[in-house]
C-alpha cells in the first residue's frame, strides 16, 4: 500500500505541475499567460525531476508498469494494482490544478475557445491523423522507456531523476509537437476524466475516440516494443 500510495502521490504531482503549467500559460489572468511551449515542456520535465527524487521508485505511467510486468519485476496484479492508483493520481492531481485556477477559469469563459481549455488537461494533435497520432505515441513511447531503462543502469545517486527529466525535455522538443506527447496514460486519461467531471462552463466534448486510441493504447504497443528492445538488444 506504501508503494500504491506513493504512485498516485507521484502521478498527482507530476499532473499538477504539468497540467498546471498549461493552465498558467493558456488561462487568462496568470502570471506567466502565454509564456508558450518551451516554457510548458520545462516545466513537465523539472517537475517529473522533482517527483522522481520525492519517490523515487515510482513508474508513475501505467505503461512503464506494463513494461515492468514484462521484465518480470512485478505481477501482473500489481500491475493493474499500480495502473489504478496512476490513474486516480492523475484525477486528484487534475481537479487540483482546477481549485487552484478556479478564478482564472472563470475569467476564461467565452473569451478563450472550449478545445483551448480541454486541451490544459488532455492531449490532442496539431493534425487530426489517427493512425500517424498513433504512430507518434508509440514511438515516443518507445523511446521514452527504453531511455529510462537505460538511465536506470547509470548506479550515480541522483541520476536518473535528472536523466529522466532531460529526456521528457528531449522528446518534447523533438517528437511533441504532432501530439503533445502523452507517452502516459495516467499523464492523459486521468485528466481528461477530471475535465469531463469538473465544472467547467460551455466544456468541450472530451474526445475519447482519440483519448482512448492514441493516448491509451498506444503507449502499451510501445511498451511491447521497448521490452523487447530491452531484452534481446540491450540484454535486460
Amino acid at each position: 500500500m506504501h508503494q500504491l500510495l506513493a504512485e498516485l502521490m507521484g502521478t498527482a504531482l507530476m499532473i499538477i505541475f504539468g497540467v498546471g503549467v498549461h493552465a498558467d500559460t493558456v488561462l487568462n489572468d496568470t502570471k506567466y499567460h502565454g509564456s508558450g511551449h518551451l516554457f510548458a515542456i520545462t516545466t513537465w520535465a523539472f517537475g517529473i525531476s522533482i517527483v522522481l527524487f520525492i519517490f523515487p521508485a515510482v513508474s508513475i505511467n501505467p505503461a512503464m508498469a506494463l513494461l515492468q510486468f514484462f521484465l518480470g519485476n512485478i505481477t501482473f496484479v500489481t500491475f493493474i494494482q499500480t495502473s489504478i492508483f496512476e490513474m486516480i493520481g492523475g484525477v486528484l492531481g487534475a481537479v487540483i490544478v482546477y481549485i487552484m485556477y478556479a478564478d482564472q477559469f472563470k475569467h476564461s469563459y467565452d473569451k478563450i475557445n472550449n478545445v483551448t481549455i480541454r486541451n490544459i488537461f488532455s492531449t490532442a494533435p496539431g493534425v487530426r491523423n489517427l493512425p500517424r497520432n498513433f504512430f507518434v505515441e508509440f514511438f515516443a513511447t518507445f523511446v521514452f522507456l527504453t531511455g529510462i531503462l537505460a538511465i536506470a543502469t547509470i548506479k550515480t545517486p541522483g541520476i536518473v531523476p535528472i536523466g529522466v527529466g532531460l529526456l521528457v525535455w528531449a522528446i518534447g522538443m523533438g517528437m511533441g509537437g504532432p501530439t503533445g506527447f502523452a507517452m502516459n496514460q495516467a499523464r492523459d486519461l486521468g485528466p481528461r476524466i477530471a475535465f469531463a467531471l469538473l465544472p467547467i462552463k460551455n466544456k468541450a466534448n472530451a474526445d475519447w475516440t482519440y483519448g482512448l486510441l492514441v493516448p491509451g493504447i498506444a503507449p502499451f504497443c510501445g511498451a511491447v516494443a521497448s521490452f523487447f528492445f530491452a531484452k534481446y538488444y540491450l540484454g535486460m
